[in-house]
């Protein structure tokens, strides 16, 4: 009888708690899901925004693809660069998947902007063309955040304020460099 007692007395906390830990999801669901639809619609509207200015005007739109489970679909990239019909993202050239994509990180980024922001490599699959329209808006977003890029590219590092490199004067010993960049002069300090 003792043993029988201790058992359902078990029985009925494990069964309380169960109900407590899903109650608990339940809310956090609840939750985790006004929270990602706040957010995504904030992201949404910003990427509006940031694909014109990359894109000299396009159109771009995200999507909830099954918006029954926002937590558990897909978001799907609409695209329409200037002179071209609405495409998914699978289908832009490479060139505009990676402009697209720095949009889309600039979109989430505006969400919650920081004082400073470390880009490496961004620009690396970027043509002549679609490195001037990134550094354009570089621009414009660095009135507000410092913007640290991590770069090969020669036609990014000329729209640069300052730069910052390793060089070897002789093997084995690094030395760090800086240059100040003006419109009219260039100052070279060595750190």
């Amino acid at each position: 009888s003792e043993r029988y007692t201790f058992l359902t007395e078990q029985y009925a906390d494990l069964e309380e708690s169960e109900k407590t830990i899903r109650e608990t999801i339940e809310k956090l669901d609840a939750e985790t899901q006004t929270k990602f639809m706040d957010t995504f619609s904030a992201i949404q509207e910003n990427f509006t925004k940031t694909y014109s200015s990359f894109f000299d005007g396009g159109e771009g739109h995200l999507r909830l693809v099954g918006e029954n489970d926002p937590l558990g679909t897909e978001i799907e990239i609409i695209a329409r660069p200037p002179g071209k019909k609405t495409q998914t993202l699978r289908m832009l050239s490479a060139g505009e998947k990676a402009l697209t994509a720095i949009a889309l990180l600039f979109a989430i980024y505006l969400v919650k902007p920081s004082p400073f922001c470390i880009l490496d490599e961004v620009d690396a699959p970027l043509d002549y063309t679609n490195i001037g329209k990134f550094t354009k808006v570089l621009k414009e977003f660095s009135n507000k955040t410092q913007f640290i890029v991590v770069t090969h590219n020669k036609l990014t590092m000329e729209k640069a304020d300052y730069m910052y490199g390793v060089t070897q004067k002789e093997e084995g010993l690094s030395k760090i460099v800086s240059v100040k960049l003006k419109e009219s002069e260039m100052e070279e300090v060595l750190a």
